[in-house]
């Protein structure tokens, strides 16, 4: 699966990461705060919160507002 990180900057292109790297790094780390892109569907949020629970991990997913407008939010994962 292919998720997209948040945006640095309102013009910038999402970056693109694997499952498998998000799951690299939670097993070096253990305990990791990622954000997401809105262009990510909640599909695939909920894929990639099921998929880390299977691992083992306590997963906490929220939408993050950043604005007032209805597009100006952001996805993020902790995991644990």
């Amino acid at each position: 699966m292919e998720l997209l990180f948040a945006r640095n900057e309102l013009n910038d292109k999402p970056k693109k990461v694997q499952l498998e790297k998000i799951k690299e790094d939670l097993a070096k780390v253990k305990d990791k705060i990622f954000y997401f892109d809105r262009d990510n569907s909640h599909k695939d949020m909920m894929a990639l919160v099921d998929s880390l629970e299977e691992e083992g991990y306590n997963v906490y997913f929220r939408e993050i507002k950043y604005g007032l407008a209805d597009e100006e939010y952001m996805y993020e994962v902790h995991a644990l």
